[in-house]
């Protein structure tokens, strides 16, 4: 599928994005290429099973598995900058979620973010999407970064965001249920 279709085929999201999350809200399925489809692969990484690793050169995050398999999905990363590697862990889940500005966010570009310096409840427009698994790191706690989902899927196979992850929201909803509080997260560095 040629890529303005496939943006064309996510039109539908863009006309429920009004609704309040406390709502009865369908999430539409996204009409995205195979190739940015989940699916299960080979394991490019020794690690344990059931984290959370994303590698950005690849724009993929992989679901580890036992038997050195993994779920790989495709997202959208942090833009040159913004991309912070490291390792984390979720340190909470939220559906829904409210979203707020930072204070970087805030200083980047004025101009987008002001309107929204009092925060966005949650619903198909706010940035964080259907879910969001909010990750933290011992001695600092909340990062501010997000593996969340989305309602615009062309910034998915992208370094387009403030450093977060990005699924779609149909994708987001099935993963979150699969991931656990306290579930490792390692960002890989940009390369």
């Amino acid at each position: 599928m040629d890529r303005r279709k496939f943006f064309l085929a996510a039109g539908a999201a863009g006309a429920m994005a009004s609704q309040p999350a406390s709502a009865h809200v369908v999430i539409p399925k996204y009409d995205l290429p195979p190739e940015f489809l989940p699916r299960v692969v080979n394991s490019p990484l020794k690690t344990g099973s059931y984290e959370i690793h994303v590698v950005p050169s690849q724009f993929a995050l992989f679901w580890t598995q036992p038997n050195n398999t993994a779920i790989r999905y495709t997202v959208g990363i942090g833009r040159p900058g913004l991309y912070e590697a490291g390792e984390f862990y979720v340190g909470a889940k939220k559906k829904w979620p409210s979203w707020t500005p930072t204070p970087g966010m805030l200083r980047r570009e004025p101009k987008k973010y002001e309107p929204h310096r009092n925060g966005m409840r949650g619903g198909l427009s706010n940035p964080l999407g259907a879910r969001a698994l909010y990750l933290f790191q011992p001695g600092r706690g909340d990062t501010f970064l997000r593996v969340h989902g989305t309602n615009d899927p062309k910034t998915i196979g992208r370094a387009v965001s403030n450093g977060c992850a990005r699924l779609v929201n149909d994708q987001i909803v099935q993963f979150y249920d699969k991931v656990p509080l306290n579930t490792r997260v390692v960002l890989y560095p940009a390369t």
